[in-house]
């Protein structure tokens, strides 16, 4: 697969991810985060797994410390995520969560240049700086007394730590993928069965029988968009990505995730989109590119490759 079509790939991600704000939000209506996750990703086990018996059959069973990493990675990167997404998406607006979500790419960057060695440029610094700028004035509305006390939605602090675990995950399945000899596709299908297995005892803790009853179709729709677009394809697509061309670069195309979602929520769900937001959002976007842009010659003959 070449870089252009990998990049093609994450882009039909963006949008898949994007989905996936506004099937939650429909979602968190009519079952709560545990059910939510759990339901998430049992939905998607028979699909991945197929796509792994089919085109990997030999990496059907993983062995020894393959295990130990699959559960770090289903742990971190599945489940404590995908919790803190549905939880945040009963305190605050699809929009707020995408556009949280659009730091990733930066967050990714920073982790990167303190743990795994890449080379944090000036331009990058100043691309941080905006980032975390346009996200902390788009969660405050620009209020300054607001700013002044320092508070935030309740939901927008989760999926600021939930953006934390998906950085943290991306990081870490790309050296997995190299330390353990692990693929895209075991990945994406045992972090998922990973994650189904810890929701389970959380979910009977909800106690089912107070919501089930009064689902609708809608809601197991929204379930089941999320099951199979924004999970199976979007995780492995991603995983794909990852291996191919680094964590960092990878996450720049989540940049498009806000837009898409901006789009969707306005058109589908009359979500308001005031001035200062579209500010913010440009300042968000602008910041996470030059902070995750490829670098120049002059940097980049001597920063480390790792991933490059």
């Amino acid at each position: 697969m070449s870089d252009k079509q990998v990049r093609m790939l994450m882009v039909l991600t963006s949008l898949l991810w994007s989905g996936a704000f506004i099937t939650g939000k429909f979602s968190v209506q009519e079952f709560p985060p545990f059910a939510l996750t759990f339901f998430r990703f049992l939905f998607a086990l028979p699909f991945i797994f197929t796509i792994l018996y089919l085109k990997e059959p030999k990496n059907l069973f993983p062995h020894g410390k393959q295990w130990r990493a699959l559960l770090l990675l289903g742990f971190i990167g599945t489940f404590c995520y995908h919790v803190l997404f549905f939880t945040s998406l009963n305190y605050t607006t699809a929009i707020n969560s995408s556009l949280i979500g659009a730091i990733n790419p930066m967050l990714t960057t920073l982790l990167a240049a303190m743990f795994f060695g890449e080379k944090l440029t000036p331009l990058r610094i100043v691309g941080i700086f905006l980032s975390f700028s346009g996200v902390f004035l788009f969660i405050t509305n620009g209020d300054l007394q607001l700013i002044s006390q320092f508070q935030v939605n309740h939901g927008d602090f989760l999926m600021l730590i939930g953006v934390l675990c998906f950085s943290v995950y991306s990081l870490l399945s790309r050296r997995f993928m190299k330390q353990y000899e692990l693929t895209p596709f075991m990945i994406t299908a045992y972090t998922f069965l990973i994650c189904v297995v810890i929701s389970g005892p959380f979910v009977l803790w909800e106690n089912p029988s107070t919501y089930l009853s009064a689902t609708t179709a809608r809601g197991w729709l929204s379930i089941l968009y999320m099951s199979v677009f924004a999970s199976v394809l979007g995780y492995l697509f991603q995983a794909i990505a990852i291996q191919r061309i680094g964590a960092p670069r990878t996450a720049v195309f989540i940049n498009l995730v806000p837009i898409f979602t901006i789009i969707q929520s306005i058109t589908i769900l009359g979500e308001s989109i005031t001035l200062i937001k579209i500010v913010c959002a440009a300042i968000v976007i602008i910041g996470v590119y030059f902070a995750t842009r490829p670098e120049s010659k002059i940097y980049s003959m001597k920063a480390p490759t790792q991933f490059n």
